[in-house]
């Protein structure tokens, strides 16, 4: 059997441009989702009387049985196809004659391949939202047991508050469900059903594109032919949502990486989770938060791709469109996997040095700001009180000690309405407990967040 536009050309293509324009060997992911969309729209046709409802039933049962055989791997389309839509057409004509040119009734691979990689899609958005919660169960499971685990927190990278632990990975749960949050978003947007608009103008058999949504569970259809088969917007957008996701898993990937280094050494890699080196026998390297710190850079190119490739694409379809799937592929590909490995990580790769955080929180001048509120409590204006404190930690770093190891003369000099009290309130769990603010790192008030995500997670 030739190309579909055989009969309108005198000569086959060039064998290299065969290959150059053959997407058989990507979009092979869609077939099941283009043997559903077919099966959809033959059954659409069939109610319609466009078809008789024998042929209907032919066409049907025939769509199902190569879903079969693609599923036991007997139907394997090659190069010759083209692309799937062909392979699953040049199939059905094998298998039950002339009534299988009857499939493409009604319709173009334009809005074929818009419906089958939205329906894709939408499956690998759900399957991606259950990897951001099994990485956000992997994080309560570590806050749940380190409520009172003390860490220094950062700004800048210097040392500026020590926090709760949970505090913490609370943190990057919240990351988490935004990401979850704007994928169901982008989901919605997917979740718009382009078939029936055929190559962009729509067709004059009189098609329901009504029934084929509803058989296909699309919330909705697009009601412009034209925007139907170019619109890329629920790409572009699922890409953005992605990079975020990786974003988000390249942060706490720096933070492991930092915290299993000898400068901080604030975990333990265990060995299901790390590597060695292939000269140095005492090393333990963390591969896996680097390969996805790295790894979000794939993420990042697909999205300036796709948005170079449609920045200045006329309407309506253009061969352009064949560079989205690769794209989509590999950015769920890449996003799936580093869910899965950070979360392993999590699961069993890190143990926390319980008495190397105890020392990181006592050991610095984190709770100088706990001195200023300490005498803004007394009356003395916030900022008087800052500058005060600011000369404090100076003497001492010229002193080598700390805020704990000052006299309580030496307070007294510094200001009067300092008092014995102070030492309590210097003491690192007791500064990690003051911050009572709504969203504060203050163990009452980590143990609410961890009860209302409890109730999300935990099943």
């Amino acid at each position: 059997m030739g190309k579909t536009w055989s009969d309108r050309f005198d000569k086959g293509l060039h064998p290299f441009i065969e290959q150059f324009n053959a997407s058989i060997g990507f979009d092979i992911c869609l077939l099941e989702e283009d043997l559903d969309g077919s099966i959809a729209h033959v059954r659409m046709l069939g109610i319609q009387g466009i078809i008789s409802e024998e042929e209907a039933s032919q066409l049907e049962k025939s769509l199902e049985q190569i879903k079969l055989e693609a599923l036991e791997g007997s139907f394997r389309p090659d190069i010759s196809d083209e692309d799937i839509h062909f392979a699953v057409e040049r199939k059905l004509i094998e298998m039950i004659g002339p009534v299988g040119k009857k499939l493409h009734t009604g319709r173009s691979r334009n809005d074929q391949v818009g419906t089958d990689i939205r329906l894709w899609l939408r499956k690998r958005i759900d399957e991606i939202d259950q990897d951001l919660e099994r990485f956000q169960r992997s994080l309560f499971v570590i806050a749940e047991q380190n409520i009172y685990t003390l860490i220094p927190g950062y700004t800048h990278l210097q040392r500026a508050q020590p926090i709760s632990l949970a505090h913490h990975l609370l943190a990057y749960i919240e990351m988490s469900q935004r990401d979850r949050n704007r994928l169901k978003d982008v989901r919605k947007r997917v979740n718009i059903c382009p078939l029936g608009a055929a190559a962009l103008a729509g067709t004059s058999l009189p098609i329901n594109r009504k029934i084929t949504a509803a058989n296909l569970n699309f919330e909705d259809i697009y009601l412009n032919s034209l925007d139907a088969v170019s619109d890329r917007d629920f790409v572009v957008e699922f890409i953005c949502a992605s990079s975020l996701i990786m974003t988000h898993l390249s942060r706490i990937s720096e933070e492991i990486i930092l915290w299993a280094s000898e400068e901080f050494a604030f975990v333990e890699l265990t060995d299901r989770c790390a590597t060695g080196s292939s000269i140095m026998p005492q090393k333990k390297n963390p591969d896996v938060p680097e390969l996805v710190r790295g790894k979000s850079g794939r993420v990042f190119g697909h999205l300036q791709a796709i948005l170079t490739m449609i920045k200045g694409l006329p309407l309506a379809y253009n061969k352009d469109f064949q560079e989205d799937k690769e794209a989509i592929f590999d950015t769920v590909k890449t996003v799936r996997n580093s869910l899965l490995a950070i979360s392993i990580v999590f699961e069993e790769g890190l143990i926390f040095r319980q008495e190397r955080l105890a020392s990181a929180v006592s050991s610095d001048f984190s709770n100088a700001t706990d001195v200023a509120d300490y005498l803004v409590a007394k009356g003395i204006p916030f900022r008087e009180a800052y500058q005060l404190v600011g000369k404090i930690v100076k003497n001492s770093l010229e002193e080598g000690i700390l805020l704990r190891e000052i006299p309580l003369t030496r307070w007294k000099n510094f200001h009067e309405l300092i008092e014995e009290d102070i030492y309590e309130k210097l003491l690192p769990r007791n500064v990690v407990a003051s911050r009572m603010s709504e969203g504060g790192t203050a163990f009452e008030r980590v143990k609410e967040q961890l009860l209302v995500w409890q109730k999300k997670l935990v099943k």
